[in-house]
């Protein structure tokens, strides 16, 4: 018989919002055509993934590839590399590169650059600034965009809105889910002296957990009289979980696995490669991110993958740049947690997939559904697997994590049916493509 089929995914542990079961899946023309008890006549490919489990591709909303004007630490084709190496099939890449992409003419410039040269797919998010907040009616539903991104204390980039006005003028003028760096711009500039030269255990003293709670109270009030949608990126401390809880109607969050995963403690053999914005705070801080997950206010995960060269990090504190890489050590590190006994796996398929595609209303991606998108991650949870500088497809070329061994281990990333990665190595050339989004449609 002809087949019926370009591949079948065969005898793998598929976990979907309906739970875990053992099925076939049939894949023709980038989309999932069948679930079920398949014949392997049916099959132009048979890839046999029993003992596997097999996830919703993992899409990480949050990740910094430095294309165009810092391409000496990362690029879009490196960065996605690194993604698939690590099981992710489609980022949202942030706005503060040189130039920053704050116009329809630096995002179109990102689309072509990225269209079949990046490995997984793609969005962009737009920056929000004073001198472009005309056009963020516009520039937010543009092919490609993500949305638009803000950032209320200074980080990495010359993006800064700092003034309740400012913001104002931004969010009534939204109309999809915007996002924000929710540091307090004053408090920030006030506590500079704290800095200790040298010691980057000061970060979090200088950018503490009030500056992160007053950014967060005021983006909440300013939302709330704007009527807009919001997503409070990165956060770092129990108390904005606390606070958020309570305001899970205009206000969505994210966590990032290192502030899952470090503490206050690493900064003694880790020093500036965990210095980022916000900052590995102690161990208290890290329980309540923890603590928001296990309450649902948490409703995506984020890398923040920001990397910088070894020469940079090696800068004496504080003039090192704060950022690390993530985007490729999201998915084991996460899985070991799952081993660990600390999150379910169909919660971790929540917070990376379905919740992205819920949250962002991203089309045809986020469920194993026939009809859409064969993005798939494939995961042996039982492989114990130490991560290494070695293994980092990064340009950067380093890990905080690097001796750090884990349970659970990518071992395949499908984008559109056919297998980018497979087994730790590249396995089809880059063939990215924008996400698409119902808003934009």
């Amino acid at each position: 018989m002809a087949a019926t089929f370009d591949v079948v995914f065969g005898g793998g542990t598929i976990v979907n919002a309906d739970g875990e079961h053992s099925a076939d899946l049939g894949i023709r023309d980038e989309r999932i055509q069948a679930i079920g008890s398949l014949p392997k006549e049916a099959a132009g490919e048979w890839i046999d993934c029993r003992g596997l489990h097999i996830l919703p591709g993992v899409i990480d909303t949050q990740v910094h590839f430095r294309e165009p004007g810092a391409i000496h630490k990362e690029d879009l084709e490196t960065g996605s590399r690194a993604a698939v190496m690590g099981g992710v099939t489609a980022v949202f890449e942030m706005p503060n590169t040189t130039p920053p992409t704050t116009s329809a003419e630096a995002l179109a410039d990102k689309v072509r650059r990225a269209t079949h040269r990046m490995h997984c797919d793609f969005a962009f998010w737009v920056g929000g600034t004073r001198e472009n907040v005309e056009e963020i009616a516009e520039l937010e539903r543009l092919p490609a965009s993500a949305g638009v991104k803000v950032f209320m204390g200074s980080s990495t980039g010359s993006l800064l809105v700092e003034d309740d006005a400012g913001l104002g003028r931004i969010l009534a003028r939204t109309r999809r889910r915007a996002a924000f760096h929710a540091e307090d711009e004053q408090r920030l500039n006030e506590r500079k002296p704290l800095r200790v030269k040298g010691d980057p255990s000061s970060h979090p003293a200088w950018r503490d957990e009030a500056a992160a709670l007053e950014a967060t109270t005021r983006l909440v009030r300013l939302a709330r009289e704007h009527r807009a949608r919001v997503h409070v990126l990165h956060v770092s401390t129990r108390d904005e979980m606390e606070f958020l809880a309570t305001h899970k109607d205009v206000a969505s969050v994210e966590a990032t696995p290192h502030h899952l995963t470090l503490s206050a403690a690493d900064y003694g053999h880790l020093g500036t490669k965990i210095q980022m914005n916000p900052p590995v705070r102690d161990a208290r801080h890290r329980d309540g991110c923890w603590w928001g997950i296990a309450q649902g206010i948490v409703d995506v995960l984020g890398s923040d993958h920001a990397p910088h060269t070894l020469e940079e990090k090696a800068r004496t504190y504080p003039e090192s740049p704060s950022g690390m890489p993530g985007v490729q050590t999201l998915v084991p590190v996460m899985l070991d947690h799952i081993n660990a006994g600390r999150l379910r796996l169909q919660r971790f398929m929540d917070l990376t997939s379905a919740g992205p595609a819920r949250l962002f209303g991203i089309a045809a991606k986020g469920r194993i559904a026939v009809g859409y998108d064969a993005d798939l991650t494939i995961v042996d949870l039982k492989r114990r697997q130490t991560i290494s500088d070695d293994w980092i497809a990064s340009r950067c070329g380093w890990t905080p994590y690097h001796g750090r061994e884990v349970v659970g281990w990518p071992v395949g990333t499908v984008l559109r049916g056919v297998r980018a990665m497979w087994e730790g190595k590249l396995a089809a050339p880059a063939r990215g493509e924008p996400v698409r989004f119902l808003e934009t449609l």
